[in-house]
């Protein structure tokens, strides 16, 4: 079976991904929220013109030699002068506060002398100096955060000025992990001959945990028929709608996932792809479930996660999948040739006085874990690359990037 291009595995795996859903959730609660719905003002903000400073409300007109303005009151946030500036006269205004009808400028206090209850200004305001008019912010109706926006502090602040209570957002996926393999502990148990501990689970789970609504690991099965089926039937069961396994996809003796997999009713789309690490992934769906059987070596599970998982679940929110496309940087150092696969090459993200550069990592095993563990990015390189020389713009995937 030959293998399968990255772009066409990823182009199958996002038809089969659905519409994304909407639901409405408090304003507290939308932090990584992803907008099925923009967020519109229903009013002028500011709703008043207001001072942008400490000061005094005038009439520009009257600022002329030799004048003396009458105090004739205060305005303040949240209790606005009642009345009108007249000629040659002024009001004692604060940040924020409305701008008394008349008046046509704000002068900063530091400009103003008070005498007996009167105001000398020593600069001459023009009209619209330091006031806030009416919807310079932002006007209603006027589109604040369009839809298929990922909210972020910054943004909720604005919906939260917008007075929006609460927003409404694309509805997050349940996700379901297990991972395979007789070998498999759990991180803190003592190793007997022949055991590996289990981190495949501990590093998708928060890989993945941004765009999910719910995580349920379902632990680890061993590489038996009926103890692996009862995993699986128990993770569809509770009708998540993507399932990841790791580990048994590949096509040994002890490789049972995918025909567990079928057994379940399971329609496998594809499993191997021309890429390294990761070469055994599988991903098919199982009624509205999409799964992934992921290899088990851990760099293999981390980085098909990345290439593909993600990309599904940005579809699932609604994002918009263009704006995640890799990103350029020069290399720090030069890259070998390639092999006829995909590579994804680990790679940290070097800050030089000339910016921002990608370093290479030489080791290539797809169970080196700690090499992943320095790494920032991934190196796309191509199928049959020649090998890059230092400073060449090359195709970059940020791992800590949504």
């Amino acid at each position: 079976m030959s293998l399968l291009p990255v772009e066409d595995a990823i182009a199958a795996i996002l038809a089969r991904v659905r519409p994304p859903r909407a639901e409405r959730v408090r304003l507290d609660q939308a932090d990584g929220r992803v907008l099925a719905q923009a967020v519109v003002a229903e009013h002028n903000q500011p709703p008043f013109n207001a001072s942008a400073m400490d000061g005094y409300a005038v009439r520009s007109g009257d600022i002329v030699p030799g004048h003396r303005l009458r105090l004739t009151g205060t305005s303040q946030a949240g209790a606005g002068f009642a009345g009108a500036v007249g000629a040659g006269e002024t009001v004692r205004i604060f940040t924020g506060a409305p701008v008394p009808d008349g008046a046509d400028a704000v002068v900063m206090q530091e400009d103003a002398s008070l005498v007996d209850g009167f105001v000398s200004l020593s600069s001459q305001p023009s009209p619209g100096r330091s006031i806030r008019p009416i919807g310079n912010d932002f006007k209603s109706g006027q589109v604040l955060i369009p839809s298929r926006t990922r909210l972020n502090p910054f943004t909720l602040a604005l919906a939260a000025a917008a007075n929006q209570a609460d927003v409404t957002v694309t509805v997050r996926p349940r996700i379901g992990i297990l991972a395979t393999g007789d070998e498999l502990v759990m991180p803190g148990t003592p190793l007997q001959p022949g055991q590996i501990v289990a981190s495949n689970s501990f590093g998708l789970t928060p890989l993945l945990a941004p765009y999910a609504g719910e995580i349920i690991d379902f632990g680890i099965a061993k590489d038996d028929r009926s103890a692996l089926a009862g995993k699986l039937q128990r993770a569809f069961d509770a009708e998540v709608d993507i399932l990841v396994t790791t580990g048994g996809a590949s096509v040994g003796e002890h490789d049972i996932v995918q025909d567990v997999l079928k057994s379940l009713g399971v329609e496998l789309d594809f499993w191997r792809i021309n890429m390294r690490p990761g070469k055994p992934l599988m991903f098919g769906t199982r009624g509205k479930t999409l799964v992934f059987g992921l290899p088990g070596n851990p760099v293999s599970a981390m980085v098909t996660a990345t290439v593909f998982i993600k990309p599904a679940l940005r579809r699932w929110l609604g994002l918009v999948e263009t704006e995640h496309r890799p990103f350029r940087l020069p290399l720090a150092e030069a890259t070998p040739p390639n092999t006829a696969r995909r590579h994804f090459m680990r790679a940290r993200l070097l800050r030089q006085a000339t910016g921002l550069a990608a370093l290479p990592i030489k080791e290539t095993d797809s169970g080196h874990t700690s090499s992943l563990g320095l790494a920032d990015l991934l190196i796309v390189q191509a199928e049959h690359d020649p090998g890059r020389s230092i400073g060449t713009l090359v195709d970059c995937i940020e791992l800590a990037a949504f």
